[in-house]
């Protein structure tokens, strides 16, 4: 049983006590897959791109507004989205947001 077996998270805590004030931290780390927490500031700066996985984003925290292959996505607290891999994505700065993004390998 690995250590992340049967562990409780709370996700948010997980990214308000980090004392390296690094915005990501994986919680799950698998062959199949990633789960990781990030969070954001307004002035943060992102270039589009993409993933050879499918990414699976949910937002816990404040809102998200994306470019996906070119079309506008706004998401808010407890909504959550499905991104094919090789699709082009882009966070947009609005607010401070918060994130739990799992990237899914296909068999």
């Amino acid at each position: 049983m690995s250590e992340t077996e049967n562990k409780m998270f709370i996700v948010v805590e997980i990214l308000e006590n980090d004392s390296t004030q690094n915005p990501e931290k994986t919680i799950i780390r698998k062959t199949t897959g990633n789960v990781t927490a990030a969070s954001f500031e307004s002035d943060d700066a992102f270039t589009e791109h993409t993933e050879p996985v499918d990414v699976f984003i949910q937002v816990i925290e404040g809102h998200l507004r994306m470019l996906v292959s070119g079309v506008s996505v706004d998401l808010g607290v407890g909504q959550s989205m499905m991104i094919p891999a090789s699709a082009t994505k882009k966070f947009i700065k609005i607010n401070s947001f918060k994130i739990i993004s799992s990237m899914i390998k296909r068999a």
